[in-house]
């Protein structure tokens, strides 16, 4: 794109919106901010003009409006594969954990065998953190990762848990890889990609650190011309990612109807007594895919059964297949002790 094409290049924005410092910045209209994401993926911007507009937004903070438009811009690239099934949509922070386990595996095949359908999806050592996501501990346990969208849609509807890999989904953010690495923090980019809810579900399930930040995610998602979602619940997940937190959870809980309510999850509610320290693993992704491996064969009982039994059981809860979270953790756990999820866990490495 040059500059022909738009009445806003990026060193426009800069030097007239988004450049002039923390306070006195000024918020894009949505179409500056479409417009730029376009000339993003285009690849028109200089080096030196991209990596100081995304530091620029880092600092004034988008609005929800200016995320609605990067994440339809995004969208609009993205390959979408509905399943028949209508599943949670688990969008955790694409960059990953570092230092505690990844129960999402688990817990979305647990609340799978307990007839909640659930999504994942992921990138590959994603910057800034490059940490373990997703895809690790799914590589870990055998279970096919670098699927084309359509065969994702038939592992949701075949096993009840499907994994989207995003450079085969959203090529477009993934082609960013390279100057998203060079940036050396985080920018809108790794707000956005989470959004990107490639099996079209209508409940989006996703992580925040403040509830200002969830409020931002549930408006970005109304504004959007691409999502049309019944329900958006996100909680304070531990190291940013999806997985519910010992001890005090923030949870914030949108409906269509436009209800929004925020509440806490105290584990103690559960009989569950464990500490953030005692979900510390030294190696992510092998570690987390064998406790995965552990819990659904029922071969644990301790504070990782009921780790996985209280995610799964927020999954069942977000997708309106319990009254309650206590309902969810109930069929949680027969699906654990039944043998259900191992069978679920069973067809997803053998899918």
């Amino acid at each position: 794109m040059t500059d022909a094409d738009g009445d806003w290049p990026l060193k426009r924005l800069m030097t007239e919106v988004v450049g002039s410092g923390t306070k006195s910045a000024e918020d894009m209209t949505r179409a500056q901010a479409a417009e730029a994401m376009r000339r993003i993926f285009d690849g028109d911007p200089d080096p030196t003009t991209l990596g100081a507009f995304w530091l620029a937004n880092r600092w004034k903070h988008n609005t929800a409006t200016e995320l609605a438009a990067f994440t339809d811009e995004m969208c609009d690239r993205v390959d979408y594969a509905a399943p028949d099934a209508d599943p949670v949509d688990c969008g955790a922070n694409y960059d990953g954990k570092g230092r505690s386990a990844i129960l999402g595996v688990a817990a979305g095949v647990v609340a799978a065998a307990a007839g909640t359908p659930v999504v994942a999806h992921s990138g590959d050592r994603v910057p800034t953190q490059k940490q373990d996501a997703y895809k690790h501990v799914l590589d870990e346990l055998g279970v096919a990762t670098e699927l084309v969208p359509a065969d994702s849609a038939a592992m949701v509807d075949d096993v009840g848990f499907g994994f989207y890999y995003q450079p085969s989904f959203n090529p477009a953010v993934a082609d960013l890889f390279d100057r998203r690495d060079r940036m050396g923090v985080r920018t809108f980019v790794n707000t956005v990609e989470t959004l990107a809810n490639p099996a079209g579900a209508s409940v989006h399930l996703g992580s925040f650190y403040h509830l200002a930040f969830a409020k931002k995610v549930v408006e970005t998602f109304q504004q959007s011309a691409f999502h049309d979602l019944d329900r958006v619940v996100m909680f304070q997940g531990m190291e940013g990612y999806d997985d519910i937190r010992p001890g005090y959870t923030k949870v914030a809980d949108w409906r269509a109807d436009d209800s929004f309510d925020d509440y806490e999850i105290e584990t103690a509610e559960y009989g569950m007594d464990f500490e953030t320290e005692d979900l510390g693993v030294a190696d992510v992704a092998a570690d987390s895919a064998r406790l995965t491996r552990e819990v659904v064969d029922g071969e644990r009982t301790d504070h990782w059964y009921d780790a996985v039994a209280l995610n799964a059981a927020f999954r069942i809860y977000a997708g309106d297949d319990a009254d309650s979270l206590a309902d969810g953790l109930d069929a949680a756990r027969d699906a654990i002790d039944d043998g259900s999820a191992a069978a679920v866990l069973d067809d997803l490495r053998a899918f």
